[in-house]
C-alpha cells in the first residue's frame, strides 16, 4: 500500500503551526525518528507525574505532556513525508514509540487512580486496536483507523480526565476523574478491536 493510504487521517496535519513548525524542525538536522522517540519521553514524564503524586499539579504536568506527546506524533510523519527526511526503518520508530507511549500513559492511570488491573486492560486494548489496523496493512488493505477509540481519542480523554481530576480535586478526589477516563477507554478500545476485526473480515470476504 503506499504510504499516503496509511497514513492516520488528521486535520490538524493542514493547521499553520503544524506545517510551520514541521518545515523549520525538517531544515534542522533533527530527524522523524528522533521526534518519535522524543513522544516516549514526553509519555515517561507524563507517567512519572501521576505516579510520583496525585495532587493537581501532577495531573496538569500529565495532560501536557499527552499533548507534547501528540504534537510528536503529528510533526515526525509531516518531517519524513513533507519534508523529504523519511528513512528505512522510519515506519517502525513510527509503530513502536506510540504503543510504549500508549501503554506507558494508560497504565500509569491505572495505577493512579487505583485500579491498576483497568490501565493494564486500556493498555491491552489499545495495542489491540493498532495490531488489527496493521494487520489489515499486511494483508493488503487499507489500514483501518476507525474509531470510536483511536489513538487520538484515548489520548483526549485520558487529557480530559487529568483536567477533571485537577480542577475538581476540592470537592472530589482526582481518581475518580481518572478512572471515569480509564473505564470509556478500556470499553471503547475493545469495541475498535471489535469494530475493525468485524471490518477487516468483509474487506477480506469481498475479495475475489
Amino acid at each position: 500500500m503506499s504510504e499516503a493510504a496509511n497514513r492516520r487521517p488528521l486535520k490538524s496535519r493542514s493547521s499553520g503551526w503544524a506545517r510551520a513548525l514541521s518545515a523549520a524542525l525538517a531544515r534542522t538536522a533533527i530527524t522523524p525518528n528522533q521526534i518519535s522517540v522524543a513522544s516516549v519521553v514526553f509519555a515517561a514524564a507524563g507517567a512519572w507525574a501521576l505516579l510520583a503524586s496525585g495532587a493537581p499539579w501532577a495531573l496538569l504536568i500529565c495532560a501536557a505532556c499527552i499533548q507534547l506527546r501528540l504534537v510528536c506524533n503529528l510533526i515526525d510523519g509531516m518531517v519524513a513525508v513533507e519534508g523529504g527526511k523519511s528513512s528505512a526503518v522510519g515506519g517502525l520508530y513510527n509503530e513502536i514509540p506510540d504503543r510504549a507511549a500508549d501503554s506507558v500513559l494508560i497504565v500509569a492511570a491505572g495505577y493512579a487512580a487505583g485500579v491498576a488491573w483497568l490501565g493494564w486492560c486500556g493498555a491491552l486494548f489499545a495495542v489491540g486496536t493498532a495490531y488489527i489496523r496493521a494487520l489489515g496493512g499486511a494483508l493488503g488493505l487499507p489500514q483501518d483507523f476507525r474509531g470510536p477509540m483511536a489513538k487520538q481519542h484515548r489520548m483526549a480523554l485520558l487529557t480530559i480526565g487529568c483536567l477533571l481530576g485537577a480542577s475538581l480535586a476540592h470537592w472530589w478526589p482526582p481518581q475518580y476523574a481518572l478512572r471515569a477516563a480509564l473505564w470509556v477507554i478500556a470499553a471503547g478500545a475493545l469495541i475498535t478491536c471489535v469494530t475493525r476485526t468485524r471490518a477487516l473480515a468483509r474487506a477480506l470476504g469481498a475479495r475475489p
